[in-house]
C-alpha cells in the first residue's frame, strides 16, 4: 500500500513539473528585451556612478549612468575599445522641477528626479553582437522588457554616430 501511494506521488509531482516546465522556460524568454536578447543585470543598482545626464526635448529627463566593475575600469584607464563583459546602465526619471526646494530658494532653480521612465543596457560582446558595433542594447520600463522591435532597431545606428574612438558610447566619465 504505501509503495502505491509513493509511487501515485511520484506520478502526480512528475505531471506538474511537465505542466508547468514549459511556462518556466517560455518566461525567460519573456524577460529578454528583443533583438540583443539583453536581460536585466542582477544588482544593477549597486553599480558605480559613471555620469549624470539631463536630456532635454521630448524625452525631458535626468539620468544616471552606471557601469559594471569591467565598464567602471575602462572608463577610468580610457580603454577603448571597451573590453568584452563591459555592461553600461542608463537609469532615467522624469526631470521635474521641486515645488518644496524652490519655496526654500524663493525661486524656480530646484529640479529632481520624478517618476522612473526606463532603464537602458549597452553590453559589450564582439563576437556575439560583431554586426552592431560590438555592443547589444536592452530597453526596461517597470522592470519589464521593452517588446518593440522598431524601437530595439534604432539603437546601433544612433550609437554609430558617435566616434569609433569613443566606441559608440555617447557617456564620458566624469570622476
Amino acid at each position: 500500500m504505501r509503495t502505491a501511494f509513493l509511487r501515485l506521488g511520484a506520478y502526480i509531482m512528475g505531471g506538474c513539473v511537465m505542466v508547468f516546465l514549459p511556462l518556466a522556460a517560455g518566461s525567460a524568454d519573456d524577460d529578454a528585451a528583443p533583438i540583443f536578447g539583453i536581460r536585466l543585470p542582477a544588482g544593477y543598482r549597486d553599480w558605480q556612478l559613471i555620469s549624470v545626464a539631463h536630456e532635454a526635448g521630448k524625452l525631458n529627463d535626468i539620468r544616471a549612468v552606471l557601469g559594471n566593475d569591467i565598464a567602471v575600469k575602462a572608463y577610468r584607464e580610457g580603454t577603448r575599445p571597451f573590453p568584452d563583459g563591459a555592461i553600461i546602465a542608463r537609469l532615467a526619471w522624469e526631470y521635474v522641477s521641486s515645488a518644496e526646494n524652490d519655496a526654500v530658494f524663493g525661486q524656480t532653480q530646484s529640479f529632481v528626479p520624478g517618476s522612473p521612465t526606463n532603464v537602458q543596457f549597452s553590453v559589450k560582446d564582439s563576437k556575439k553582437f560583431a554586426d552592431t558595433g560590438g555592443w547589444g542594447y536592452g530597453q526596461f520600463e517597470g522592470g519589464k522588457p521593452n517588446r518593440s522591435e522598431e524601437l530595439m532597431i534604432t539603437c546601433a545606428p544612433c550609437h554609430a554616430r558617435v566616434s569609433s574612438d569613443h566606441d559608440f558610447v555617447f557617456t564620458r566619465y566624469a570622476p
